[in-house]
């Protein structure tokens, strides 16, 4: 698929689109770029947080509804 035909899409199916190609990345292992170790420092930061209860968590669908009322694709 070109740009032209992907900056046709609608929102939504932009995200969709998206979401796609996202899951078919972290599908992906050979080449995969190796995870800067600032950001395996921010993804223990955060762990630790939720595992003390300082973090606010939503369910996934609560949390997939805000996102895309926040990008105007409900």
């Amino acid at each position: 698929m070109a740009y032209p035909e992907i900056a046709s899409l609608p929102v939504a199916e932009k995200l969709q689109l998206m979401e796609s190609l996202w899951d078919a990345l972290c599908r992906e292992t050979q080449g995969a770029p190796e995870v800067p170790a600032w950001h395996q420092d921010e993804i223990e930061r955060r762990i630790a947080r939720l595992a003390n209860g300082e973090e606010p968590i939503s369910p996934w669908e609560e949390a997939k509804k805000r996102i895309r009322e926040q990008a105007g694709t409900a």
